[in-house]
């Protein structure tokens, strides 16, 4: 490999020739040969956004010369943009202030911008009034915000809407309801359904309600929270600046100690994102349920057959987007547990467990965003119902009987169910032979999609 020789306080080291950055980010790279996964690119373009933001409030202080100033912008939007994503090769397992991505984001940038002609400086001008421990724990909020307003939520509100769509659809037909996987009172599709809509529509609820503590950031705070070498202004500025590239309502918290050392925010986040995996593995396991068989399962719903189901069985289809969806929701589920432990290493000034935060609560939200889309999209817009297959044990199910009650009692009603499930017989033959109640009458009583309206049958 080409190398050139850079030097930072600590002396010189080698680095790729080709390389935007410098000596601190090559050793964190030689430091830390852990999982050889860089951290998530859109946590470093939150990074990169706040160096432009804080370039461009630097500049309206008075603190940094306009050439400077712009060519640090410059850079920023092109790091935004995604143009140089590999230069970013820090471990996620670093340092746990997260200070190497800082470093690696400002020497990229101090490169970039000195192209301009202007010599631009890492840590006197791409970090001017900054410090990794205000830094990262505002990358982590801004990335974090970005990705559920402009991916997640979409997603959601994507998801919720198909399943109404569908709701719409199904309404007239009626299926066997189940509680303990076992036979139960009938309901309406469009009631299991919606269900699923409330699910997802009170998952939106609690995000949006996150939301609101996530867009209170660190930065201002500095190196332990009092702002030192930030001047009077930067943190609103700055603040300001990020809600106009973001279009989001950002403010800094009301405690710049506590943005440093808790993830109080991300943790929150994170436990919607773990509750919003719960809705997708029930939707996605209500899904197999129903799609089980074809023959020897419920089969009340066909999903699409998007794949071969088998190497050695031909003409096997199995339901693998609800399959992928489960494991994305188990994934989410571990990745919370990891962040919980992380939120609490805020070690008095500072949490050290910052890039694990950003990396798990990114990767959720990406996880949550594409399987929300797929179960829309290649599940639920496009199963096919099986009428007919419901028909048969919705007719034979003797927990209709349960509609009786009010008319000949618990215990009557109790004995015509277990005859007729031990005869294999419709539930208003028996009913018929057993109570003094006519034809006409059990019709009535007995007809499940007036039963699926609720209320004491009349």
């Amino acid at each position: 490999m080409n190398t050139r020789t850079e030097r930072d306080s600590m002396g010189e080291l080698s680095v790729p020739a080709d390389a935007l950055y410098g000596a601190q980010t090559q050793r964190a790279v030689n430091n830390f040969p852990v999982s050889h996964t860089p951290l998530p690119s859109a946590f470093v373009h939150a990074v990169a956004r706040i160096k432009l933001a804080a370039a461009e409030t630097n500049r309206e202080l008075g603190l940094l010369d306009e050439a400077r100033a712009n060519a640090i912008v410059r850079a920023a939007q092109a790091v935004i943009e995604g143009e140089h994503d590999d230069q970013f090769p820090v471990d996620v397992f670093q340092t746990g202030s997260g200070t190497s991505t800082n470093m690696n984001v400002n020497e990229v940038l101090a490169t970039l911008a000195s192209r301009d002609g202007e010599s631009v400086g890492p840590n006197d001008h791409v970090n001017m009034g900054q410090s990794s421990n205000d830094v990262i724990p505002t990358a982590i909020h801004v990335s974090a915000a970005v990705a559920v307003h402009e991916r997640l939520r979409p997603a959601l509100v994507h998801l919720r809407d198909t399943i109404d769509k569908r709701a719409a659809e199904l309404s007239h037909v009626v299926k066997t309801g189940r509680t303990h996987l076992m036979d139960a009172m009938p309901l309406r599709m469009d009631q299991e359904l919606g269900g699923w809509s409330s699910q997802v529509g009170q998952a939106i609820e609690r995000l949006d309600s996150a939301m609101q503590r996530l867009c209170r950031l660190a930065l201002g705070g500095t190196a332990v929270g009092t702002g030192i070498n930030a001047p009077e202004g930067f943190a609103e500025k700055v603040a300001k600046a990020l809600g106009k590239q973001t279009g989001l309502d950002f403010a800094p918290n009301d405690s710049f100690f506590a943005s440093l050392s808790s993830q109080d925010a991300a943790v929150e986040l994170s436990g919607q994102l773990k509750g919003l995996a719960c809705v997708i593995m029930k939707i996605a396991n209500d899904l197999r349920w129903m799609n089980s068989g074809p023959l020897a399962g419920l089969g009340e719903i066909e999903l699409e057959a998007l794949q071969p189901g088998s190497s050695i069985m031909p003409g096997k289809v199995n339901p693998v987007i609800p399959e992928s969806a489960a494991q994305a929701a188990a994934q989410v589920i571990g990745l919370d547990a990891a962040i919980t432990v992380a939120g609490q290493s805020g070690n008095f000034q500072l949490n050290v467990m910052l890039p694990l935060v950003a990396n798990n609560l990114l990767t959720a939200i990406t996880l949550m965003t594409n399987t929300s889309r797929l179960l829309a999209d290649r599940a639920i817009a496009t199963f096919k119902v099986r009428e007919a297959h419901l028909q048969e044990p919705l007719a034979r199910n003797p927990i209709l009987v349960t509609a009786l009650n009010s008319v000949i009692g618990y215990n009557a009603a109790a004995a015509v169910a277990k005859k007729a499930y031990q005869a294999g017989r419709p539930i208003i033959e028996v009913a018929e032979e057993e109570t003094d109640l006519d034809r006409a009458t059990l019709e009535r009583l007995l007809d499940p999609a007036v039963l699926t309206q609720g209320g004491i049958p009349e």
